[in-house]
């Protein structure tokens, strides 16, 4: 792992710090008292045996120096206390703030990131890294910073008073200094990366399969999938063995470094008092330094494997602060204003990330306001990157898609997505109540509002059918409910939004024959007189629409309504008519039905 990785963290949680200012002086402001403190309490108290040492027992050096030292002893349990209480608010809004940030940074992330990234291991890193900067915060504050501060002071006082003795702590503190840093980042570290790894796929894993948990059963598959994650739990184990025991290595060198500059320390002392070269209250003093540098140097290697630990477990939430989304308000974005809802694709180039080829090539289309646009073809033939686009998911190579004369590329991209309401073939619902959930689109509608959404999409028959009605937690994504009312609820949402755009993406897939013929009338009052896009797969969708387009290939073949395409001889939309009047199964291209 590269140095720049530890600077890039130590500034992102020095952000967090810096929301208060003023706590974070006063906690340098003690830490540092607490360590010159620290440092003088050894000295005060050699000064104190030789006071007894030197003077009769009516004098008062003794007392003055007892003073000294139980005023040291006092204000550095004052100033840690001090720090200490302070921490609590500084760590505490450092870790609502960074994650607040994380969740905010990934919510706007592309789809193409969230369809990459399992759900699991991106809530397992935030929270991850909301406590590491706990863990953080104390091993710096209170370990890594006063350790270095310390021992710095301890061997400046030691070369200061006697010279030979400070180069021998200089020597010992350097050699500690390099089996640590070198043992932790160059050989703790990376086993600690590959157990951080194994713990995101551990949590990933549990994610996927606990919310895949209804297709486990139906393939009676718990056996094989029991299997499967006990073998990812052996590589876990395999791997945190592999970083407990490097870092159990690593502690023991540095221990062993550590009592060997105790060695030569007290060693060099007591040569130094035979030849009188040191009183009995330096020998003290001697000794109390040493005491201080050992205990500080023995945390110093706990702390500094803290630190990495840290480091590598808020890794992927300092990259995602770093990470710009995909797609941006340009600079100096205004907001969109739907006037009419005319939609115009002009010469639209695109091809999605990694793809061979583009899927437009010089696309354009005119959609009037108010009208009613159904989008058919086979799959992949770029019916919902139609949609996409028009959301502004990706950036155009090149061309423009414009809403009453906007670009869409140059307005904020909140005002665009809350002027087109969407219903997906598979909606998401979240796991709240069926109220909660009617009212996303729209969070400030009264209940009477959501009610009669709720009857517009053919939602309440369901609704109130169940024990707690509308305050039904409807599971995680939906999974107490089927998917036709899923959909309905999800039809209820777009109603209530009321956008001036709307898309139904297969919004009718998984309904029975009645429940369609239910939303269907209310697709067509919700949809009359604002301009509407319906992808759809089964014709029967997009009969009554003012115009059909056929897409192949990422272009448009065929354009018109029902009946005019239907008086098309040999033409795609008749085949595919024909094809499902007579009850076959189609999901290939148009060109190749007879």
């Amino acid at each position: 792992m590269s140095f720049s990785l530890h600077l890039a963290t130590l500034r992102f949680a020095l952000r967090y710090w810096l929301l208060s200012p003023r706590l974070f002086a006063l906690i340098l402001g003690a830490r540092l008292l607490s360590n010159a403190i620290d440092l003088s309490v050894p000295i005060a108290s050699g000064r104190l045996v030789d006071s007894l040492v030197d003077s009769n027992r009516g004098g008062d050096a003794p007392l003055l120096a007892l003073a000294t030292l139980i005023a040291l002893v006092v204000g550095f349990h004052l100033c840690r206390k001090t720090f200490g209480l302070a921490l609590v608010p500084l760590v505490t809004t450092g870790m609502e703030a960074l994650t607040r940030d994380a969740y905010a940074k990934v919510q706007r992330f592309s789809s193409d990131w969230h369809a990459n990234a399992f759900a699991g291991a991106t809530v397992r890193k935030i929270t991850r890294a909301m406590w590491a900067f706990d863990q953080l915060s104390d091993t710096l504050i209170f370990g890594l910073v006063p350790a270095c501060l310390v021992v710095l002071g301890a061997t400046a006082t030691l070369a200061w008073r006697w010279p030979q003795l400070g180069l021998v702590v200089a020597f010992g503190v350097a050699t500690f200094l390099v089996v640590a840093v070198s043992l932790s980042l160059g050989w703790v570290a990376p086993a600690g990366r590959a157990n951080q790894a194994l713990d995101s796929r551990v949590a990933a894993r549990l994610a996927d399969t606990i919310t895949g948990n209804p297709v486990v059963r139906d393939f009676a598959a718990e056996t094989r999938e029991d299997q499967a994650f006990a073998q990812l739990m052996r590589e876990w184990r395999n791997a945190a063995r592999v970083n407990w025991y490097r870092d159990s290595v690593a502690e023991g060198a540095q221990t062993a470094v550590m009592i060997a500059v105790q060695v030569a320390l007290l060693g060099a002392g007591v040569c130094f008092w035979r030849e009188e070269r040191l009183s009995s209250g330096d020998v003290v003093s001697l000794i109390g330094l040493q005491g201080l540098l050992n205990g500080y140097l023995r945390d110093f290697g706990s702390h500094l494997r803290n630190f990495q630990k840290c480091v590598n477990d808020m890794e992927d939430v300092v990259r995602f602060a770093d990470a710009a989304p995909d797609v941006l308000d340009a600079p100096g974005a205004a907001p969109l204003e739907v006037t009419a809802g005319r939609i115009v694709f002009d010469k639209v180039r695109f091809r999605y990330p990694n793809a061979a080829r583009p899927v437009y090539d010089g696309l354009d289309l005119v959609i009037e306001p108010g009208e009613r646009v159904g989008l058919v073809g086979a799959s992949g033939a770029g019916k919902s990157t139609l949609v996409r686009l028009l959301q502004r998911a990706y950036n155009l190579e090149s061309g423009a898609i414009r809403i009453d004369g906007q670009n869409i590329a140059l307005v904020t991209l909140a005002s665009l997505r809350r002027a087109i309401g969407i219903v997906a073939q598979d909606p998401v619902l979240f796991h709240r109540s069926l109220a909660e959930n009617i009212a996303f689109g729209r969070p400030g509608a009264t209940r009477e509002e959501m009610r009669a959404a709720a009857r517009r999409a053919h939602a309440d028959i369901f609704i109130e059918g169940l024990a707690d009605g509308y305050d039904t937690l409807v599971g995680e994504r939906g999974v107490k409910l089927s998917g036709g009312e899923r959909q309905r609820v999800a039809i209820a949402r777009a109603i209530l939004a009321d956008n001036p755009i709307l898309v139904l993406d297969e919004a009718t897939s998984s309904l029975d024959s009645l429940s369609e013929l239910h939303i269907r009338a209310a697709i067509e009052e919700l949809s009359r007189g604002r301009t509407t896009l319906v992808v759809a797969h089964r014709l029967s969708t997009v009969q009554r629409l003012d115009r059909i387009l056929v897409f192949e290939k990422g272009r448009i073949v065929e354009d018109g309504s029902h009946a005019d395409l239907l008086r098309r001889p040999g033409g795609a939309y008749r085949r595919l008519f024909e094809t499902q009047s007579s009850g076959m199964a189609i999901d290939r291209p148009l060109e190749h039905i007879d």
